[in-house]
């Protein structure tokens, strides 16, 4: 799979702001809703009682107002004092149906052609009907329903207006209360984040949530049990290397007696491939060594060392092994970095990937040895270019490139190793770099604490 299709993980902090965040939206829409519902009864209920209202309080003066004319039967409008806009307009008919008096701005055809009693509705109007003088003169009183439509959309918006300031301050309200409930698994997180990859000590338990409290003891054990079995491996490692030390060297000094007395023929070319083998084991059970130093603890010292100086003396002391103009040492002029790798250490680093690119170059030319002031050691081989997907498995164990030189696989194993442990990076570039040929490593010091 791609690392394009590989979902990275979810934050449970903004998981939880935001589905909480979302929780009181939907419940204040819900409360919202439910109080549109109930005020537009509440509302429809006051509403029509000042429609009834109104109506038994005009209809007294319709009455009076009726009789008292001099031609009774007469259609008569009652004007209002200034031109308005009136919620509410009515209409006074007799039996008949025939109007006998209504409001300046009513319209005889919006009302109802039957003369009702109580309330009824048409599509856009509201209306309450009442009779009096035995029957003989009804009233009806309309009000447009818009007017009600508009009060329950006035009311909802006024809801509604505060829920736009609600929705940020929910979410950083819940936000910042979700991070401070979170706190200690952040800085549980952080002690895991800080360990190097040689540190299998407990994690500290203390303040986590009940909910994490199991996982994090689960850890633990894990952590115990699989300490307990990268110890005994190395330990079966250093300790096997170092007792084969002896026997080894035994046999190589009887093979070395054995050649002064044999002369030359065919036991003489097998007693040097004895020989050789011995060696082999002796140099086998070295890197062995090394290699259970670098997966093991103390890859770190109390204090800082200068890098440019230790490279040098281990440079100098390499030289003896091999010829003066095989090795050429670059070192910034004047130049000094401190770093916390333990200097055993970094010496085993050096002469691991020394010897790499002395056994792996063309022995014609020169391999060179660089220091930069930013703490980046670069050695650089005459070689053929290494495939991309063999430069890849380089690292591992016994992982050799397409090469007739002799070696055991090892060397830039325990490199990766002592790198990853004291928290530096390690590259390799084939052909490389500037170069059309060639085999680089490059490791960068700066990114060691301490």
């Amino acid at each position: 799979m791609s690392s394009a299709q590989v979902k990275s993980p979810k934050s449970l902090q903004k998981t939880l702001g935001i589905g909480l965040t979302l929780g009181v939206v939907l419940l204040w829409l819900l409360a919202l809703l439910s109080t549109v519902y109930v005020s537009q009864n509440k509302l429809n209920t006051l509403f029509d009682s000042a429609l009834a209202e109104t109506a038994q309080r005009i209809m007294p003066l319709a009455v009076v107002e009726i009789l008292n004319r001099e031609e009774p039967g007469q259609l008569q409008q009652i004007m209002s004092f200034e031109a308005h806009d009136e919620p509410l307009i009515y209409l006074v008919r007799d039996a008949s149906g025939r109007v006998l008096l209504q409001s300046h701005n009513a319209d005889p055809l919006i009302f109802n052609k039957t003369l009702l009693k109580g309330f009824s509705s048409s599509e856009n109007y509201r209306f309450y009907g009442a009779w009096a003088v035995q029957n003989t003169l009804h009233i009806e009183v309309a009000e447009p329903l818009v007017q009600r439509r508009e009060a329950i959309v006035q009311m909802a918006a006024s809801l509604v207006w505060p829920l736009i300031f609600l929705i940020p301050l929910c979410f950083i309200g819940t936000w910042a209360f979700v991070r401070y409930s979170l706190r200690h698994v952040r800085v549980y997180r952080k002690a895991i984040e800080s360990r190097g990859s040689g540190d299998l000590s407990p994690i500290e338990t203390k303040n986590l949530p009940t909910e994490l409290h199991t996982i994090a003891i689960s850890v633990n054990d894990l952590l115990a049990r699989l300490s307990r079995a990268l110890e005994s491996e190395r330990s079966f490692t250093a300790n096997s290397a170092h007792e084969l030390r002896t026997p080894i060297a035994t046999a190589l000094a009887q093979i070395q007696y054995l050649q002064q007395d044999v002369t030359a023929g065919p036991l003489k070319d097998k007693v040097q491939k004895v020989e050789a083998t011995i060696k082999g084991l002796s140099g086998l059970s070295e890197k062995l060594m090394q290699l259970a130093k670098a997966e093991g603890g103390g890859l770190l010292a109390t204090e800082q060392h200068d890098l440019v100086r230790l490279l040098k003396l281990i440079v100098d002391d390499s030289q003896r092994s091999y010829s003066a103009d095989r090795l050429r040492l670059t070192l910034p002029h004047d130049g000094v970095f401190n770093s916390a790798i333990d200097p055993d250490a970094f010496a085993i680093l050096v002469r691991n990937l020394i010897d790499n690119a002395i056994k792996h170059g063309n022995p014609n030319q020169p391999v060179e040895i660089s220091f930069s002031i930013n703490g980046v050691l670069t050695i650089v081989n005459a070689a053929e270019v290494i495939p991309a997907e063999t430069l890849a498995q380089l690292q591992h164990r016994f992982v050799r490139s397409n090469t007739k030189a002799q070696g055991l696989g090892l060397g830039l194993a325990i490199a990766d190793a002592i790198v990853t442990g004291v928290g530096a990076t390690m590259r390799f570039n084939s052909p490389a770099t500037g170069r059309s040929d060639g085999f680089e490593v490059s490791v960068d010091f700066s990114l060691i604490d301490g």
